[in-house]
């Protein structure tokens, strides 16, 4: 079965090892109670090398496994592996890797003292094996009774999926809806980010995490990937897992990591519209114990969409990222790895299209088209996808995104203790243009925002016996965002302002008002502390696991919100003095919040055969109170309602269910229903009244998304590849008595409205993703690899997009086709031609009303067809 040569296993008993972890991490001592309790022969430590068994070079990455289940670890650049096991000899490893067929060898007392060479055949009908780290280890996704969709890095790069937004149409449970890097949302099956305008003062309900890192700011979902290995994503509640809060799942980015192998990737796509992208990636070690990986991506990409105002095209692409990587192998059980970033946009965009305008509750007076008629003025189309805009404000769009970190990771006992110290940064420089015409309504609209966060995470994961395994750890964050904002008025906002004909408000004249500013500063504060931990018992060995997790969580935020006007006509008159507080008025208010929480969550999950993996859960789970830090709507004596400063904390329930199959060799089969209850979900409301800048928050009493999904891969015969994957999700608010009017009820009589049974915007009952691929061997040239032909179907019904159900807000269902033809090697040259949105369909990823209600919606556009090539070289 495998060639020995040498000696090849170093058995060592280990005394009181627990004891040492619980000395470092004193919030883990009932992983020690748990270890005592099961009992132990060894541990022993079991190493060895995996080699191709044709040209004996080491096979990177190859997982090397128990065949029980419990997952070892990757071979590193030499081949090498390393498991510490805790349990009697003798026990069966597996040896995985893609293209190669599975390889199964057997460690007993008889060749414990023998170092042992493990050769794996290759096997062209082998079935891809994608390995994971959500649960902070290496292991086989099949293996994991989580719902996780897993992208690899070179599916990423093939699918030109060079962000988040892209990866959305790879993964139908996963929704972003942004328009803007501040204004961006990122959910899973409809819940983290309350849709429409960004509040700060909310956390993100997804977490998203690169490299261990917690980013904080949802901005850092619009960064280009930078040398990504692999993208994971776990729907529903992950808290126990990672350490920021997690309520409605997480996505987890794995880099590429240096190697003390030389080698690089150089990359350079071209396409219409100006599309310009170029890759560089190289590592290889410093000296014997350092290795480093630099990496660049950059993105270039005319607009558009045409200003005739500005004559030139806006929404282009302008993007340059870096990344640095050093990987410090300390000694054999400790390695440090050190991570620096930055990334620089600046394009011309975001700019939203006149959409549509609808007839409001309000007076004939106040509705759109009157007051533009007023104006003389006319939108250039109101067929957005003329894709043709008059904007008179000059837009800017800067995003700077970067950071440092540092992670150590170090094998004590049966498992690693992990600590990563990070800091982060972010900083926005916007203009806008608000009201989304050629007006001078609004002529100033920009909120720059600087943010800096420092997190330290401390975790320990490992088997800790034969039958136990587990993760626990220590997280912390503090955070401060400043926010120095601008809004003006122009000569045209007097039209939009006044509301009847009749006197003092015949008063309300572009003379009062033209050139009344708002300036706003903010600062939030917040720090959030959490200790987290999970276990995996194996009740019944290779069968029955119970999967108990337990987070106690801390937060604490501190906003202070100042805002100041000048400008305008100097007046002493108080009715002309009312009627510019009626358009924008000085505010104030501080406020704080302080809360604590325990959530948890139960798995069980059974192995019905090595090929079936069924799984049940029950998670609680909690996103922090939050404060409102863009503005309070006025109480009837103009003061700031400082009811509204803070929203309570929001509470999950989730129920999971899910199957894990392998019907045959080379395919998977999976399968999850959920049903999730959020009790006082946080919901953004857009308000009408003009001088509160981004909206405020807002509690649903209650909402209900519950759902089914279906995914699968298979490889039929040799050459053809074919994924799947299909959500059905119903997302409504079982209670909400408050809500905002949708825009076409904007000027009834009432305030707010009952919607309770109306659907959560953003969430699409059908989605899927479908894909295939022929794949042929041959050369190209002296280069050895496979011509290939792919084709990418992402599909999504109707959905809402509006916080409250709207008429008129809604977005049709749409299909996307994408497709690639080329020739792509392992090592040397890959080409292929590729485009998307084959079909050039036309579609809004957003609809949004502009500032003040008066009727007039706009869109955020879909991109058109693209098409271009591809060129890689590997070395």
């Amino acid at each position: 079965m495998f060639k020995s040569n040498t000696p090849f296993l170093h058995i060592t008993n280990k005394i009181g090892t627990v004891t040492t972890l619980s000395k470092l991490i004193g919030v883990i001592l009932f992983l020690h109670i748990q270890t005592i309790a099961f009992g132990q022969n060894g541990p022993y430590t079991i190493q060895g090398t995996i080699v191709d068994s044709t040209t004996n070079e080491p096979v990177i990455g190859a997982i090397v496994k128990r065949a029980d289940g419990y997952v070892g670890t990757q071979t590193n650049i030499d081949g090498f592996f390393l498991i510490e096991y805790s349990g009697t000899l003798p026990v069966t490893l597996v040896v995985n890797y893609t293209g190669y067929a599975n390889q199964s060898f057997v460690v007993t007392e008889e060749n414990v003292g023998q170092r042992l060479t493990i050769p794996i055949h290759v096997d062209v009908n082998a079935s891809e094996v994608i390995t994971i780290s959500s649960r902070r280890r290496d292991e086989t996704a099949q293996d994991v009774p989580i719902p996780i969709s897993v992208v690899g890095g070179a599916r990423v790069e093939d699918a030109g999926a060079f962000n988040v937004n892209r990866i959305k149409e790879i993964v139908p449970s996963v929704q972003l809806y942004s328009s803007n890097p501040r204004n961006t949302g990122l959910n899973i099956r409809g819940l983290g980010s309350p849709f429409g305008l960004t509040n700060d003062g909310l956390d993100p309900g997804v977490g998203y995490y690169v490299d261990g890192v917690y980013y904080a700011r949802p901005a850092a979902t619009t960064l280009d990937f930078i040398d990504v290995e692999r993208v994971e994503v776990l729907r529903g509640p992950q808290g126990t897992l990672f350490g920021k809060n997690t309520s409605n799942g997480a996505f987890n980015i794995v880099s590429r990591a240096p190697s003390f192998k030389t080698g690089g990737v150089f990359e350079s796509s071209f396409g219409n519209f100006g599309f310009i992208q170029t890759k560089l990636s190289v590592t290889g070690p410093i000296n014997q114990k350092l290795a480093a990986r630099l990496s660049f991506s950059g993105t270039q990409r005319d607009g558009l969409i045409y200003n005739q105002t500005a004559d030139q095209y806006t929404n282009d692409i302008n993007n340059l990222g870096f990344r640095a990587s050093l990987l410090y192998n300390a000694t054999k059980k400790v390695k440090i790895t050190f991570i620096a970033d930055a990334t620089r946009q600046r394009p011309n965009g975001y700019a939203q299209v006149a959409a549509g305008v609808v007839t409001t509750k309000r007076s004939a007076y106040r509705q759109f088209n009157a007051i533009a008629a007023d104006l003389n003025y006319s939108l250039p189309t109101l067929n957005a996808f003329d894709r043709t805009i008059d904007q008179n404000t000059n837009t800017r769009s800067g995003n700077d995104l970067g950071g440092a970190s540092v992670n150590i990771d170090a094998k004590i006992g049966k498992g690693t203790l992990t600590s990563t110290t990070a800091w982060r940064y972010w900083n926005w420089d916007p203009s806008n243009d608000r009201d989304f015409t050629g007006l001078d309504a609004l002529r100033l609209s920009q909120n720059p925002s600087k943010h800096q966060q420092v997190s330290q995470e401390f975790r320990y994961a490992g088997n800790f016996s034969e039958r136990l395994s587990g993760v626990a750890g220590i997280f912390a964050i503090g955070q401060t965002i400043t926010t120095t904002g601008t809004e003006q008025a122009g000569a045209d906002q007097w039209r939009f302002s006044r509301t009847s004909n009749t006197p003092p408000q015949t008063l309300m004249t572009s003379d009062l008002i033209d050139g009344l500013t708002q300036h706003t500063k903010s600062t939030l504060n917040t720090f959030s502390g959490a200790i987290f931990g999970q276990l995996d018992w194996a009740v019944i060995k290779n069968r029955l696991h119970v999967l108990p997790g337990l987070r106690y969580n801390y937060d604490y935020k501190d906003a202070d919100y100042n805002r100041t006007v000048d400008g305008g006509k100097q007046t002493a008159d108080p009715a002309e003095i009312s009627l510019k507080n009626s358009v924008y008025s000085a505010q104030y208010f501080h406020t704080k919040a302080t809360n604590t929480n325990l959530s948890g969550n139960l798995t069980v999950s059974y192995v019905v055969r090595n090929n079936i993996n069924v799984y049940a859960t029950y998670s609680n789970a909690y996103k922090p109170v939050g404060v409102n830090i863009a503005g309070l709507p006025t109480t009837s004596t103009g003061e700031a309602d400082l009811s509204l400063a803070t929203v309570k904390p929001e509470y999950t329930t989730n129920y999971e269910f899910g199957i894990k199959t392998s019907p045959t060799k080379n395919s998977v089969l999976n399968f999850a229903a959920f049903d999730t209850e959020v009790k006082d979900y946080q919901a953004n409301v857009q308000s009408p009244q003009l001088g509160v800048n981004r909206g405020y928050l807002a509690n649903a009493e209650h909402v209900k998304v519950w759902g089914l999904e279906l995914d699968g891969n298979t490889k039929v015969g040799k050459y053809l590849t074919l994924n799947a994957a299909v959500s059905y999700t119903e997302g409504i608010y079982k209670k909400f008595t408050n809500a905002p009017l949708p825009l076409e009820e904007t000027g009834a009589a009432v305030s707010f409205k009952d919607i309770s049974g109306g659907s959560l915007p953003g969430i699409s009952k059908w989605a899927s993703s479908i894909g295939a691929e022929i794949a042929l061997p041959g050369k190209f040239f002296t280069n050895e690899g496979k011509y290939f032909f792919a084709v990418d179907n992402f599909n999504r019904s109707k959905f809402s997009s509006s916080p409250s159900p709207s008429q008129y807000l809604n977005i049709d269902g749409y299909s996307l086709f994408n497709a690639r033809l080329g020739f792509r090697a392992t090592k040397g040259l890959t080409v292929f031609v590729w485009s998307r949105n084959v079909f050039n369909k036309n579609y809004y990823e957003q609809l949004l009303p502009a500032a003040g209600n008066t009727g007039l919606y706009a869109g955020v556009l879909g991109d058109q067809r693209t098409f271009g090539t591809t060129l890689r070289y590997a070395f």
